[in-house]
């Protein structure tokens, strides 16, 4: 039989506090898996696929706020915050980053859990696949690299941002407006000559190694879509 229970993934480098929730939370029900880095915990969360992550911030080798931003670029799985830091400003970066909630030590283990049960009813449904394949085509998003054929395709980071905002839209229309302010922020709308260069580029990579062109269509004073195969 299929093991329903809800997945936890805690990420968190104190072994202390990684028993005291694994205890508690299989006391509640789930399944638990730990890591002890932030680089770890990226691993896990792309092979685990959990339905909600305990996040400490103070981790050895990433700073929590970081992790979380990497997490979004790829899962929307509900990241709750479990942290000694409690300044507002800690808070609202977090919150920022893409957190659901946001707990601070020490803590009460029933609000923790009542915390992790509206952060799960809340997430989306649809969940972002970790890595993207069409045809001949690879983005392994939480490792951050893409090869064509088998071939590392060596992009600068913008260049990868528009990617990846194209491909986990795949099939979408996405305008000059939303990407610019997804990688450039709210100031750069209007600066759509920037989005032209890189995707010029990127498609010039991308063909380079035998791609179609008309992988990335250009939406004609709109903006770009990524050609989403019926049969990847």
């Amino acid at each position: 039989m299929t093991d329903a229970k809800p997945i936890a993934l805690v990420i968190d480098d104190e072994a202390q506090m990684q028993r005291l929730l694994r205890l508690s939370l299989e006391g509640a029900g789930y399944r638990v898996f730990a890591a002890e880095t932030g680089e770890r915990g990226l691993q896990e969360a792309a092979s685990r696929k959990p339905d909600v992550i305990i996040l400490d911030l103070g981790l050895p080798d990433l700073d929590g706020l970081e992790v979380i931003k990497r997490l979004r670029e790829w899962s929307a799985t509900p990241i709750v915050i479990l942290s000694v830091r409690d300044s507002q400003e800690e808070k609202v970066a977090a919150l920022d980053a893409g957190a659901d909630d946001y707990v601070t030590k020490p803590f009460h283990t029933d609000e923790l859990l009542a915390r992790l049960r509206v952060a799960q009813r809340r997430a989306q449904p649809a969940e972002t696949e970790a890595i993207f394949v069409q045809d001949q085509l690879r983005v392994d998003l939480p490792q951050r690299l893409v090869t064509y054929k088998g071939k590392p395709v060596d992009l600068t980071p913008t260049e990868y941002a528009v990617l990846r905002l194209l491909v986990i839209h795949a099939g979408k229309v996405l305008t000059h407006a939303h990407i610019l302010r997804s990688i450039w922020g709210p100031k750069s709308t209007e600066q759509s000559q920037y989005l032209r260069v890189y995707v010029s580029h990127l498609r010039a990579k991308l063909t380079a190694l035998g791609a179609s062109p008309d992988l990335i269509k250009t939406e004609t004073g709109i903006g770009y879509r990524f050609h989403a195969s019926e049969n990847p």
